[in-house]
């Protein structure tokens, strides 16, 4: 959720007897003693003390102030106001005001609760102080304020009110609410009026209701919600403890836009054995542009980033420790940008070794795990000027080199994208203008804009973007003229029938053995066999054919390729003029058979007639003997019967013998005993010869 940027935040923290109550935190006081190896007998333990809920308060205050102050000193300004019977207004919006020291200093001036001090209406004086304390302009604020002119923009007072206080019922909170818009309202309207102080624009009400541990919460958390326009507000509930800093942390990153950065694999020496080490981690709060450029992209594949740490209800980004360096001067980062960081346990061995370790003038870089399994270096820890910096590496291509081509995707890796076919498809959709046009007087369809875009749709129905999507478009000249010639809105006989001759030359191929002249790029061409190179090409060839029933000269093409695969064609796309495939691909064989001379010759129409006999011939006589075949696909020379009488004498000849009778049979009579009439033929012809030479 978004929150209005906000340099102004007044704690308003509740110190009448609501908060006087025990936390069920216990401070263990004999800590000390535990860990002393000799123990003297006569030792009394110590006995652990209570906490109670306005310790607890002020500790999670507290840690919320460093971390805010540690990331954006002397830019971002914490006040506190404390109410009981009186309210008490700590501090200003001075920078020597703007440290932990002088919080502490200032909450050491406040009594000890009393048991019967304060009431439930005392916390609309708390508020109304905390008002009071944001319409007081800041230096930075009272400056511009001074230094501004007529064509300067007008300064903003945005502020936030984080309240701290037991509530028991959401009547509590509801009139808390409604009493907090009535009074900002009106402190808005005498601010107005005065010189000294500043109208509020917006104000946040954050209520933070605490409890003991050991007690259940009634009231149900509520997300952030307007309720005017100068006005949203919150509330969280939260247990003393672990849970009311984790809480508080939450906050904090909300409401300065933070991120968090675990750092993980630091070495370090062991206490007890100075010989060996082992390995650390450090969480770090900074703010959440650092982590822009490596989450930047698909949620999807920055998702192993970010992980969730065991007690808290945020994110954080996991980086590996790599190799430090003790000298910056030697080897320059490329770095786009820098961000002041601060641990989150900052009292933690680790964190503490950490920072003397950045302190001492080394640096460290930080590994970014990738989804593949490769690592790169995305980050890096450094101290400047006393303070330590989180510095965001470029991890792409440096903007002082050369621009990367098409072919190179993000961080120079070499990509398979179809660059001359998308070089192609520019200039068959380029436009041009059209001074003899007038887009408002022309007919229905004659929008030079609209026949573009309806070409530019046409031609984009199917394109795959690279050639590891594809096997159809990786055959080159293969496909040719198929893939152009389906883009056209009409298609002519000739068309058609080049497009038929493109599939009939791919079923000769797969009848044949051949190989298809597939590239090896990505994983749908490398180590496929021949079967399914063919199958992968079919199964795109009828998606793109289906995609472009544009005509009925269309629709003929794909007809032709459901006959070669034996598929039967929806109703719709039926004809009559359906070409034997069988016949087809054996005149398609005759045809490559031939010479340049005699395709010449057969193109301008001298091919000659042959009859089905022919086609038994062997390939290598063939190729010497046969004249020029029909027409490719067996429209030019022969007609439908012709063809199907062809295919049921072939079918018919492959199932069994012709009887010999029948083929030798003149007007479907056949003479028995041959042999007998030949005998007695023989015996007439010797007769007849002797007679003749008698006389």
């Amino acid at each position: 959720m978004a929150y209005p940027s906000s340099h102004k935040t007044v704690f308003v923290l509740d110190h009448s007897s609501n908060l006087s109550s025990m936390s069920g935190v216990k401070l263990e006081m004999d800590s000390f003693n535990k860990n002393r190896n000799n123990q003297p007998l006569n030792l009394i333990p110590l006995q652990p003390v209570m906490k109670s809920l306005w310790t607890c308060a002020v500790e999670a205050v507290t840690e919320y102030c460093r971390i805010v102050w540690d990331i954006f000193p002397g830019t971002r300004l914490i006040r506190f106001v404390s109410y009981d019977k009186s309210v008490h207004k700590l501090g200003s919006w001075n920078l020597e005001d703007q440290s932990i020291n002088n919080l502490t200093a200032s909450f050491m001036t406040l009594n000890p609760i009393k048991v019967a001090s304060g009431g439930k209406n005392d916390v609309l004086k708390g508020l109304r102080a905390a008002i009071e304390v944001l319409t007081e302009p800041s230096a930075v604020q009272h400056e511009k304020r001074t230094a501004l002119t007529e064509t300067a923009t007008k300064v903003l007072n945005r502020g936030r009110i984080i309240l701290i206080s037991r509530f028991d019922d959401e009547d509590e909170v509801s009139r808390i609410k409604d009493k907090f818009h009535e009074i900002l309202t009106q402190m808005n309207k005498n601010a107005a009026s005065t010189d000294n102080l500043m109208a509020i624009n917006h104000c946040d009400l954050v209520l933070l209701n605490i409890w003991p541990l050991d007690v259940t919460c009634p009231l149900p958390g509520r997300v952030r919600h307007d309720i005017s326009t100068i006005m949203s507000s919150e509330l969280y509930n939260a247990h003393c403890g672990q849970s009311l800093a984790s809480k508080l942390c939450n906050m904090v990153l909300r409401h300065y836009d933070l991120a968090s950065t675990t750092v993980t694999g630091i070495p370090m020496k062991e206490e007890q054995n100075a010989s060996s080490s082992a390995n650390y981690d450090v969480e770090l709060f900074h703010p959440a542009a650092a982590h822009a450029a490596i989450l930047r992209g698909i949620p999807s594949e920055t998702a192993h980033l970010k992980t969730t740490r065991e007690g808290t209800d945020y994110e954080t980004v996991t980086l590996k420790w790599c190799t430090p360096r003790s000298n910056t001067s030697l080897e320059l980062q490329h770095c786009s940008s820098a961000y002041r960081i601060t641990s989150v346990d900052v009292n933690s061995r680790p964190s503490s070794c950490l920072t003397n370790f950045l302190l001492n003038g080394r640096w460290v870089m930080l590994e970014m795990p990738r989804k593949s399994g490769s690592k790169v270096i995305s980050h890096m820890l450094a101290c400047h000027g006393g303070d330590i910096f989180i510095h965001t590496l470029y991890i792409a291509r440096s903007i002082l080199e050369d621009p990367p081509s098409i072919s190179e995707g993000c961080g120079g890796r070499v990509t398979d994208y179809r660059i001359p076919d998308f070089g192609e498809l520019i200039k068959a959709n380029r436009l041009a203008p059209s001074p003899h046009h007038n887009l408002e007087e022309g007919e229905e369809g004659s929008n030079p804009l609209e026949q573009a875009r309806k070409q530019l749709s046409r031609h984009n129905k199917y394109w795959p973007i690279t050639l590891s999507a594809t096997s159809l478009f990786n055959l080159g000249p293969q496909i040719e003229p198929l893939g152009t010639l389906m883009l056209k809105e009409t298609l002519t006989e000739n068309e058609v029938v080049e497009c038929k001759q493109v599939i009939m030359c791919l079923m000769n191929m797969e009848a044949r053995g051949e190989p298809l002249p597939l590239p090896m790029t990505g994983q749908r061409g490398k180590g496929m066999k021949r079967e399914d190179q063919y199958r992968a090409v079919w199964t795109e060839m009828e998606q793109f054919l289906r995609l472009y029933l544009l005509s009925p000269e269309h629709e003929k093409v794909l007809e032709c390729f459901l006959d070669c695969h034996n598929k039967s064609a929806p109703p719709e796309y039926k004809h009559d003029d359906k070409v034997d495939i069988d016949q087809a691909l054996k005149e398609l064989d005759n045809y490559n058979y031939m010479t340049e001379q005699e395709k010449a010759e057969f193109n301008l129409g001298g091919g000659t007639k042959h009859t089905p006999s022919d086609l038994a011939v062997p390939d290598a006589k063939r190729r010497k003997t046969v004249p020029p075949p029909l027409n490719p696909m067996g429209r030019a020379n022969t007609n439908l019967l012709a063809l199907w009488e062809n295919k049921v004498t072939s079918e018919q000849s492959k199932r069994c013998m012709e009887f010999q009778g029948r083929m030798k049979s003149e007007n479907n009579c056949t003479k028995l005993y041959v042999n007998f009439y030949k005998e007695k033929e023989k015996e007439q012809e010797n007769v007849t010869r002797k007679k003749s030479s008698a006389q």
